[in-house]
């Protein structure tokens, strides 16, 4: 069950940061860096959620 509830978190958080990404390119100058850095960070958390399913 500690898997299941590691691996919600990791989605919840993974679906905050797709609504980041999508809130700074609606701006009329999104900032590169900040988008950069927020697609790095969703990319290391599913990484983490295929490795908990693989488990």
């Amino acid at each position: 069950m500690h898997a299941e509830a590691h691996f919600n978190a990791l989605n919840k958080k993974h679906e905050a940061l797709d609504e980041q990404i999508l809130s700074e390119e609606s701006r009329p100058a999104p900032d590169s860096t900040i988008l950069h850095e927020l697609k790095r960070e969703k990319l290391v958390l599913k990484d983490e959620m295929t490795k908990l399913r693989t488990q």
